[in-house]
């Protein structure tokens, strides 16, 4: 019986030991990049402690039940190779993953890369073929030293006698199933383990290094099991009062902004573009044309992303409808075709549609949700040659498509019929593959990039027939991180939102705090056209517009800003996290009643 208890302490020690080094490994490649002290390396191991106990009884669990059985027979060697073969693989694709990603997401490693497994060359045209090489062999090479770690240095679970009898010692590994459960579920209290129990610090960083990656993986999936999580934070009574102070969707005699109800309407959906590129948060010599463009039509001078992925941003835009901290409302087409759209509103009122990306329209639901929605024609990355294809590794680059955004605008021009054409930049997105070099950084000549591309774009209109009835809106899906601003930072969501064209009656600033989904009303307040299907989408410059705030989300946790300040909660520790304003508790209240609301909204369509 010694022997054999002696195997599985070594089994889990050797666990333990693994899933401590994993956190000294991730933390050494973030060095530079990431403010931390040696003393935090330490905090950081012992606060992860408690998930990676959890995680390693898991693991433990199968040897476990082959140590009961080995009490009788004798264990094949070949049945414990293969699962600590299946361990050792799973381990290294989560701990390579894991660091690697973090660069990217900021966030630990979980079920959402999943995702993407349909579209692989979407999903990896952020990185070259080189870094994914170099990835994959030190998830062979991870994979064998863990393996050899299990089977070469732990000894064998062998079948033979014991001085405890069989029945007895059998009776005595079933008695401790209960500390096995009780240890992975982290004792015997309502509260389960979870990822916010190892939270310790203000700097996110080591709180995000303390978490076992492989718990959080699995930990999301089953968050995400039904697609989208249940988020009750109150009496729904109360989350609709909340959000019917804050959410009017009526135009009350709103400001004019247009010279005609019915304008042609180009909505550029910029990638990435975040006001920390602009002169809204003291770049001007990034992107001047944009710049330029703020001061000669109608610039949104506090404008904020609802989300922090494209396919989140495309259906807060399109949609009007806010985005969920773990869920992509675009990847569940079942839903997506009750969701209202602004290209379907404007269909209904003559319009004709069209959408342009130059990637893989298919990534991510894409396309389902654009035809759904109400885009009757499609043009992306396939109606292209093969060598504009492969310009860029997301796929045709923004000067061509750019080419062919003008081209559909005269062609839709020609007709009677009003035009409403939504397209999707792409080439200020990793590995920012762009053909110039303004700068020495590379983000910023993508975005200089852009900006060249959008210059050109109005250039090649203004001068034509089509210009005077034109509204063309340049707004982006989401910001990045970028020179220290990230999420916890206000500066982070800010985005531009620019309305240009002949359609605009004069320039101006729009200074009340609003989000991007508020786009839909603000335009059809214009048009005269009725939104009341937009129920999360708010008419900036309608008298009805009183209680002016913004609300973001991001990977399971809430940003909300409004004249007052700025405020975070973090959905995993049920903690505020970010305090810059006075106000910061009701600030929070409005966040949670609308995921709230949004949430029971949204899983009774049908």
């Amino acid at each position: 019986m010694l022997q054999r208890l002696t195997y599985l302490l070594r089994i889990w020690l050797r666990t333990m030991l693994l899933f401590i080094v994993a956190k000294l490994v991730f933390m050494l490649c973030y060095v530079g990049s990431e403010s931390f002290a040696v003393t935090d390396v330490f905090a950081v191991v012992w606060h992860g402690l408690s998930l990676d106990f959890s995680t390693s009884l898991y693991i433990l669990a199968f040897p476990f039940l082959l140590t009961i059985a080995a009490v009788w027979t004798k264990v094949s060697s070949i049945v414990l190779g293969a699962y600590y073969a299946l361990i050792a693989v799973a381990l290294a694709l989560a701990f390579v993953a894991d660091t690697s990603l973090y660069a990217f997401w900021r966030f630990k490693l979980d079920a959402s890369c999943l995702s993407y497994l349909s579209t692989p060359t979407e999903a990896m045209a952020s990185v070259s073929t080189a870094y994914l090489l170099l990835r994959l062999l030190l998830v062979v090479v991870l994979a064998v030293a863990i393996f050899f770690g299990y089977t070469a240095w732990t000894g064998k679970l062998h079948f033979r006698g014991s001085k405890v009898p069989r029945v007895l010692e059998t009776a005595i590994y079933i008695m401790a199933i209960p500390l096995f459960v009780i240890g992975i579920r982290g004792g015997i209290s309502e509260s389960t383990t979870n990822i916010g129990q190892v939270y310790f610090s203000q700097n996110q960083f080591l709180n995000h290094a303390a978490v076992n990656p492989v718990f959080s993986f699995f930990a999301s999936m089953e968050r995400s099991a039904n697609h989208l999580p249940d988020y009750h934070f109150m009496d729904d009574s109360e989350a609709r009062r909340i959000v019917g102070q804050y959410y009017n969707t009526q135009s009350i005699r709103p400001d004019t902004l247009l010279r005609t109800k019915r304008p042609n309407v180009v909505v550029v959906l910029m990638e990435s573009c975040g006001a920390i590129f602009t002169q809204l948060e003291g770049r001007p010599d990034v992107m001047p044309r944009l710049n330029r463009l703020m001061s000669e039509g109608i610039c949104f001078d506090s404008c904020y992303a609802n989300s922090w992925r494209t396919d989140r941003g495309t259906v807060c835009t399109y949609s009007g409808y806010p985005s969920f901290p773990v869920s992509s409302v675009m990847k569940m087409p079942a839903k997506t075709r009750f969701l209202p759209g602004m290209a379907r509103t404007l269909a209904r009122k003559g319009y004709r549609t069209h959408y342009l990306y130059g990637g893989d329209i298919n990534f991510t639901n894409m396309r389902s949700y654009l035809i759904s929605t109400g885009f009757e024609q499609l043009t992306w990355k396939k109606d292209y040659t093969k060598e504009e294809q492969q310009l860029s590794e997301w796929g045709v680059q923004d000067h061509i498509t750019f080419n062919t955004l003008a081209t559909l605008t005269h062609r839709y021009g020609d007709s009677r019929e009003p035009f409403f054409i939504g397209y999707s930049t792409l080439s200020s997105h990793q590995p920012w593959t762009v053909p110039v070099s303004q700068f020495d950084d590379e983000i910023l000549n993508s975005f200089y990039y852009l900006d060249q591309c959008i210059g050109q774009f109005v250039d090649s209109l203004r001068q034509t027939p089509l210009w005077d009835n034109l509204l063309v809106v340049l707004l982006p899906d989401h910001s990045i991180d970028y020179d220290g601003v990230g999420e916890f930072d206000r500066r982070h969501n800010h985005i531009p939102m620019v309305w240009v064209g002949g359609a605009v009656s004069q320039p101006r600033h729009i200074r009340q705090v609003c989000n991007q989904t508020d786009l839909a009303a603000t335009l059809f307040g214009q048009m005269g056209i009725r939104h009341d299907d937009f129920a999360y989408s708010r008419d900036v410059v309608s008298r009805s517009y009183r209680r002016p705030i913004a609300v973001h989300t991001f990977n399971n946790a809430i940003s909300v800003i409004d004249r007052t300040g700025f405020a975070v909660y973090d959905l995993d520790t049920h903690k505020l996290i970010v305090n810059d304003s006075p106000d910061a508790e009701r600030l929070i209240n409005v966040g949670k009643a609308v995921l709230q609301s949004v949430t029971k909204d949204f899983k009774q369509m049908e």
